[in-house]
């Protein structure tokens, strides 16, 4: 395995962290949205109003998404 040079380790170390940020970011987006997604649809079956919760839901994971980008920022 080659010799990581000293002046490319904080490079490596930065890219890494970013990459390791903007993948919690996308994974929290997704499973905003097809937690919305998948409780609208379970209650539309459940309670027979298709489509109404499935959009209500969407647009509340959305909406959690949408929160869940704002946190992140404010961390940084």
């Amino acid at each position: 395995m080659p010799q990581i040079p000293r002046d490319e380790k904080p490079r490596q170390n930065e890219f890494t962290r970013a990459m390791a940020f903007f993948m919690q970011i996308s994974v929290s987006i997704i499973a905003c949205l097809a937690v919305g997604i998948f409780l609208g649809w379970l209650l539309d079956r459940l309670l027979d109003t298709s489509p109404w919760l499935l959009m209500i839901c969407s647009f509340l994971g959305v909406g959690a998404a949408f929160k869940s980008i704002f946190d992140f920022a404010k961390k940084v």
